[in-house]
C-alpha cells in the first residue's frame, strides 16, 4: 500500500493554514469537478484524490493524525511486511468521514458516501490508505479493492443538507417586515412552518431558518433553509440600497413662484417639501431618514435614525388648457421675457 501524499494533492505546504487547504480545495474541486469535465475518466481520477486529501486535510484531527502517521510511515511498511502494525488494537487511525466537494457556484458542499457512490458508481471511491487508516469500519481494505462491500454499511451520523427557496417580497414588506407562511415537502414528509422576514431586507438577501432544511441520518440535525429575497417593482418607488427614489408633481406656478408639495412615504405619511422659487423639471431633492430602514428595525411612518434617505425627483406640470385670463397673463410674460 502506498502512502498518499494530501499536501502534494492540494498544492499547500504541511504548514497551511486551515484557510489555505480549504482555499486549495475549492479550486482545485471546481477545476475537476465531474460536471465541469463530463466523460474525463483522468479528472474523475483527479477529483477524486483532491476530495479524499481534504477529507483529511480539512479535519483538524484527521490531519494531527495523518502528520504522525507520515513521521512513522516506514515503521508501518517495515511491520506491514511482516503481517504487523506499529500502531497497534488502539491505533488513533479510525472514525467515520465524510467527503467534501465543489458544489455551486463558487462554494463546497458535504456528500454522503452514497452520494459519491451514486456519482461514481459502485466502486469504492477511497484509496486503500484512506480505508485503512481513516475509514473507521466502513469496510476492510478487501472489501474496498473489491469495488463493493458485503453487506450494509452501518450508520453514521449526518446532519441533513441546507436547501434554497427564492420568495418574492414586496417593498412595503421589506420596509415594514413581514410574516410568510410556508408549506415544504421534503422526503415525502410535509410540513408548515411560520418565518419572520425582517425589515430592511435587500434583494438577494438570503434568510436563514434554522432546522428546515434536509432531515439529518443517523440521529443527526437538520440542514437550514434558507429563504433568497427578490423585491418586486414598485409603481411609486425604486430602491437603491437603503436609498428610496420617488417623483414628486409640481405644478408651473408653483416651480416657478416658490411654494410647496406633498411627498408619498413608503411607510405611508406625506411629507411638505418646500419647493424654492425656479425650481426646475427634474430636479432632485434629499428628504434624509426617509428611506429603506436598517436591517432588523422595522421602519415607521417618521423619520428612523440610521435608515437610508427618500429622494424625490421634480416633475413641473404644464397646464393642458388655458383660459383667456391665463393665456393672456402668458402673452404678457412672454412679452417681457
Amino acid at each position: 500500500m502506498d502512502f498518499k501524499d494530501y499536501y502534494t494533492t492540494l498544492g499547500v505546504a504541511k504548514t497551511a493554514t486551515e484557510k489555505d487547504i480549504k482555499q486549495a480545495f475549492r479550486k482545485l474541486a471546481r477545476k475537476f469537478h465531474p460536471d465541469v469535465n463530463p466523460g474525463d475518466k483522468s479528472a474523475e481520477s483527479k477529483f477524486k484524490e483532491i476530495n479524499e486529501a481534504y477529507e483529511v486535510l480539512g479535519d483538524p484531527e484527521k490531519r494531527k493524525k495523518y502528520d504522525e502517521l507520515g513521521a512513522n510511515w516506514r515503521m508501518y511498511e517495515q511491520a506491514g511486511a511482516q503481517g504487523g502494525s506499529p500502531f497497534g488494537a488502539g491505533s488513533p487511525f479510525g472514525g467515520g468521514w465524510n467527503v467534501n466537494v465543489g458544489g455551486g457556484r463558487g462554494g463546497y458542499r458535504t456528500m454522503t458516501e452514497d452520494e459519491m457512490r451514486e456519482m461514481f458508481g459502485d466502486a469504492n471511491p477511497f484509496s486503500d490508505f484512506f480505508q485503512t487508516f481513516f475509514g473507521g469500519g466502513a469496510g476492510t481494505a478487501e472489501e474496498a479493492r473489491g469495488g463493493r462491500r458485503t453487506g450494509r454499511a452501518r450508520s453514521r451520523v449526518q446532519p441533513g443538507r441546507d436547501l434554497e427557496q427564492e420568495i418574492e417580497l414586496g417593498l412595503e414588506d421589506a420596509f415594514h417586515g413581514t410574516m410568510r407562511r410556508f408549506a415544504m415537502s421534503v422526503d415525502g414528509q410535509e410540513r408548515t412552518f411560520d418565518v419572520r422576514i425582517p425589515a430592511g431586507v435587500g434583494d438577494g438577501s438570503r434568510v436563514r431558518v434554522a432546522g428546515e432544511g434536509e432531515p439529518g441520518t443517523g440521529g443527526g440535525q437538520s440542514g437550514d433553509l434558507y429563504l433568497r429575497i427578490r423585491l418586486a417593482p414598485h409603481e411609486k418607488f425604486e430602491r437603491k440600497g437603503r436609498d428610496l427614489y420617488t417623483h414628486v408633481q409640481v405644478p408651473l406656478t408653483t416651480a416657478v413662484l416658490g411654494g410647496e408639495a406633498d411627498v408619498a412615504t413608503l411607510g405611508g405619511k406625506s411629507l411638505r417639501l418646500k419647493i424654492p422659487p425656479t425650481t426646475q423639471n427634474g430636479q432632485v431633492f434629499r428628504l434624509r431618514g426617509h428611506g429603506m430602514p436598517p436591517p432588523g428595525k422595522p421602519g415607521k411612518n417618521d423619520k428612523t435614525d440610521d435608515a437610508g434617505d427618500l429622494y424625490a425627483t421634480v416633475d413641473v406640470q404644464l397646464p393642458k388648457t388655458l383660459t383667456p385670463e391665463q393665456r393672456s397673463h402668458f402673452e404678457a410674460l412672454q412679452k417681457l421675457n
